[in-house]
């Protein structure tokens, strides 16, 4: 029983990893996965605390960048306005998620067949989105406006509903508003910083009570694996998005939840 606990941690964390930063909602995979694996973790700690090694994972792969825009805020308007930018973005779903957080984990999160349904119908709207005749504007993150910026961050609020992706939701919003592939996938990596701090800071929060030492093993071996599976993932997505687009992912999205909808009518 314990090895089997080992293989699903190691499971989920390299699930994690592997689909936090893609448009095919990691949470709706995590959870599915541990629904179909038999995986429970008291409030979801489980989940919350292997997020962190995701989140250190695009902080490595994004020091560089992080530290110079950091170095040049005191000089250049350009860094400035581009931080703002990242902070105006992620305001919207910071306060949604403070004040909605308790519905969407209790109610939201525990209804594997609404994130199924919802995995499906946003890689339509993704694929439907990827074969637009879009005319990008903007092709540089750090040309970003404030005020596209905001638009972004509404669009990130879809992700509330797991199912939808966060990384989806802001990539569909900013391709709608004017950016070209790349540079919408890596807005998204810059908007998913706070989003996922902020995110995992709340959830540590919630769960304080329900958090114990006794699964540390299990969390070691997911956390491991999320951050070395997210490292693999934020340093090849761009250049995968810039020669394939996101139909992949749509098609991807499409096939997990109506494969999740056929195991749970027939597994329950």
């Amino acid at each position: 029983m314990a090895d089997q606990s080992i293989i699903s941690a190691l499971v989920l964390g390299l699930i994690e990893g592997l689909t936090e930063f893609i448009p095919v909602s990691s949470t709706a995979h995590v959870l599915l996965a541990g629904h179909f694996l038999g995986f429970k973790s008291p409030g979801n700690t489980f989940a919350v605390l292997i997020q962190l090694g995701a989140i250190l994972a695009i902080l490595l792969v994004y020091f560089q960048k992080l530290l110079s825009i950091a170095l040049a805020l005191p000089t250049s308007i350009k860094a400035r306005r581009f931080v703002l930018s990242v902070l105006i973005a992620f305001l919207p779903a910071a306060v949604i998620g403070a004040i909605a957080h308790d519905f969407i984990k209790t109610v939201l999160f525990e209804t594997p067949v609404l994130i199924c349904v919802v995995l499906i119908v946003g890689g339509v709207i993704l694929y439907a989105i990827d074969h637009l005749p879009l005319k990008p504007r903007y092709t540089d993150v750090m040309d970003y406006p404030p005020s596209l910026a905001l638009k972004i961050g509404l669009f990130q609020c879809l992700a509330m509903i797991p199912g939808t992706s966060r990384s989806g939701a802001t990539i569909a919003g900013a391709l709608l508003m004017g950016t070209d592939k790349r540079s919408a996938a890596e807005f998204s990596f810059f908007l998913a910083m706070p989003t996922m701090v902020g995110a995992f800071t709340l959830d540590l929060y919630k769960n304080r009570d329900a958090l114990s030492f006794d699964d540390f093993t299990l969390v070691a071996v997911g956390f491991i694996a999320a951050f070395v599976a997210g490292i693999f993932v934020v340093r090849s997505l761009l250049d995968f998005v810039s020669r394939r687009g996101f139909t992949p992912f749509a098609i991807w999205r499409i096939i997990v939840g109506t494969a999740g909808l056929i195991g749970l009518w027939l597994l329950g």
